[in-house]
């Protein structure tokens, strides 16, 4: 899987995906209707796309979900508003790399925030289950962070054969 920023000419395709995805919500807990706001708006994903905030999420040549994400200016602290998964490809670890593909989006990123309904019971597993803690309740909502753990690869000793190599990076990896 791969995202890119989404293309105008997906936007109705994008929020036909979005409305499959939360429709399915009723099964996880969710009362008829009870779905994120504009879910089931092109206008608003349109206004999403054109901020530069919706990405399409895509195996191959198929559009398979999207995403809504926030980066603060320095790319540090990202806030990801949404992710939705076509229904038709559930349960097949999409969502769990689409979440991958936005970490990596962001490599510079320490954090990543989000909420969702404490109600639904599969994306409150979903979110535990990639590393997110829940960080506080309010008003019906669990707000989740994970927060990104660098080491400083400036000094670091790799051992090839048992012999000692120091390697210089100008950048840090992850953890």
């Amino acid at each position: 899987m791969y995202i890119v920023k989404a293309e105008t000419n997906q936007v109705e395709k994008i929020t036909d995906i979005s409305i499959r995805a939360f429709e399915t919500d009723v099964n996880v807990g969710g009362a008829k209707g009870d779905c994120p706001p504009d879910f089931d708006s092109v206008e608003w994903h349109k206004q999403m796309a054109s901020e530069g905030h919706l990405y399409q999420a895509m195996i191959g040549k198929d559009l398979v979900g999207a995403a809504i994400v926030f980066p603060d200016e320095t790319e540090k602290s990202i806030y990801i508003g949404r992710i939705f998964i076509d229904s038709v490809y559930h349960r097949k670890g999409y969502g769990i790399q689409l979440m991958d593909c936005i970490e990596k989006n962001f490599p510079c990123a320490t954090e990543f925030n989000l909420d969702t309904p404490c109600w639904n019971k599969r994306t409150n597993a979903f979110y535990k289950k990639l590393g997110y803690q829940i960080i506080k309740v309010e008003d019906g909502f669990n707000f989740y962070r994970k927060i990104k753990k660098r080491i400083d690869m400036r000094n670091a000793v790799m051992k090839f054969d048992g012999t000692q190599k120091s390697i210089r990076l100008s950048k840090s990896s992850w953890l």
